[in-house]
């Protein structure tokens, strides 16, 4: 019997080292920064005071029945690489509150719709939705991959600092027009949301004080380390989110 029980704990230690296999960092040294998981592509997971926030999870990513169970999940939009029904569901426990945009909460069993500007506090976690759309990528003549109203970016309040995740979309005027944003999860994948000029001429105007380029796929992340590279007091931190 001890033999056994000592190899399902093994089993145990050997997953939750899975679990956790993804990279993680604190957003700062301050106390009770929220603790940053960069699961890939849109794809997060943040802790922060004892609270687990999912944002898009997506199960070609990871396995959610290994991962820490969620207290709070947000969902952009509807498109399959950011709502996963399945993923979801197997985040969840009872109190789980799941955030999303029209389209997506209508999939999502009992989850609480966010339009654009709208804002309220979950969890004791202030959360607000911004528009996110295309203004110049578009799938054919007038209809943008992402139109107006139909997606959201959020911005998460932890303690005092200002996390703003974008979701799908382009350098919008609402973007551009964001205050005290601490740091900002900002797309770079064509054609579907910004290139490197589009990220660099956003974080310009809105000015975070730390930029992670996500989503971006096979662009060259490269590109928008040269165009910031003299903007003093905007950090870009590279991170594995292809």
């Amino acid at each position: 019997m001890r033999i056994i029980l000592a190899a399902l704990l093994g089993l145990a230690a050997l997953a939750g080292a899975a679990a956790f296999a993804f990279e993680t960092e604190p957003l700062d040294n301050s106390p009770g920064s929220p603790e940053i998981t960069f699961i890939g592509h849109g794809t997060l997971m943040f802790r922060f005071g004892g609270k687990v926030i999912h944002v898009d999870p997506w199960g070609r990513l990871a396995d959610y029945g290994t991962l820490p169970k969620a207290d709070l999940v947000l969902v952009t939009h509807e498109h399959g690489d950011h709502l996963d029904i399945a993923a979801i569901e197997a985040l969840r426990k009872d109190g789980t509150v799941v955030l999303a945009s029209a389209a997506a909460a209508r999939q999502i069993k009992g989850a609480v719709t966010l339009k654009n500007g709208d804002s309220g506090t979950w969890l004791g976690i202030p959360i607000e939705a911004v528009a996110a759309y295309n203004i110049v990528h578009m799938r054919s003549p007038g209809v943008p991959y992402h139109p107006k109203g139909e997606g959201n970016g959020y911005i998460v309040t932890f303690a005092s600092k200002r996390v703003y995740i974008a979701g799908d979309t382009e350098n919008t005027p609402e973007m551009k027009g964001l205050q005290d944003i601490f740091a900002a999860f900002l797309p770079m994948n064509l054609p579907y949301t910004m290139t490197p000029g589009m990220v660099a001429d956003a974080a310009k105007a809105f000015r975070p004080k730390i930029l992670y380029p996500y989503h971006y796929g096979d662009t060259d992340v490269q590109k928008l380390v040269a165009l910031l590279k003299d903007e003093k007091g905007i950090e870009v931190r590279i991170r594995n989110m292809k």
